[in-house]
């Protein structure tokens, strides 16, 4: 898929507009079948993640890493994390989740709701101490009529990940921390998606 954010949503909201102006969506049901397409950033995080993991499991870098470290890295990087959370909370609210490669595929499957992810994820490097990790999953109805959104975010910095006097135990420890930040926005969209399937809805805009 080759369709950057601004492209999406200009075709969205184009076909929204089209279609009238005030609208009445119907409430979420369990029965509804979804459709979900990731954005651009969404492909180029789950390649940055894809590479990270491998990297991790082979032990590929500059210096030579304890076993017990480098498995912390390894078991804090899963890239598919976010997109299997994702499926699994939509399950629990609708009849069947499925993902598309394209505009088109989507198009042609007529899902009744549409979702947009866009997840991001950096973890930590040579360069970099900083953890962070985001999630945004925005809503439309079947003729792409904009919902509402849930999403989640964490950071975390772990500034004192190489100080010579910390054990290998504790560095593996700290490392690991990058699972709990991927997970901690992952259950603030949780909170963020159940107000969402709850709330009576009509006329929105994203913000």
């Amino acid at each position: 898929m080759k369709y950057a954010i601004p492209t999406l949503l200009t075709w969205f909201f184009t076909l929204a507009l089209a279609s009238g102006g005030a609208w009445a969506a119907p409430l979420f049901k369990h029965s509804q079948t979804v459709g979900v397409i990731f954005t651009e950033d969404t492909q180029m995080n789950l390649a940055y993640l894809k590479a990270y993991h491998t990297a991790a499991q082979r032990g590929v870098g500059s210096q030579v890493l304890d076993p017990t470290i480098q498995q912390a890295y390894a078991d804090s990087s899963d890239p598919r994390l976010a997109v299997n959370w994702l499926a699994a909370s939509l399950s629990r609210y609708f009849a069947t989740v499925k993902f598309y490669d394209s505009l088109d595929t989507l198009k042609a499957a007529r899902p009744d709701v549409i979702v947009m992810l866009d997840t991001r994820s950096h973890l930590v490097s040579e360069r970099s101490a900083d953890v962070t990790a985001s999630i945004r999953a925005e809503f439309y109805d079947a003729h792409f009529n904009y919902i509402g959104k849930a999403e989640g975010s964490d950071a975390r910095s772990l500034s004192t990940l190489w100080l010579p006097t910390r054990r290998i135990s504790q560095v593996a420890d700290d490392i690991t921390q990058q699972k709990a930040v991927q997970e901690n926005a992952l259950r603030q969209f949780d909170s963020a998606l159940g107000k969402l399937i709850a709330a009576p809805h009509s006329s929105h805009e994203p913000a």
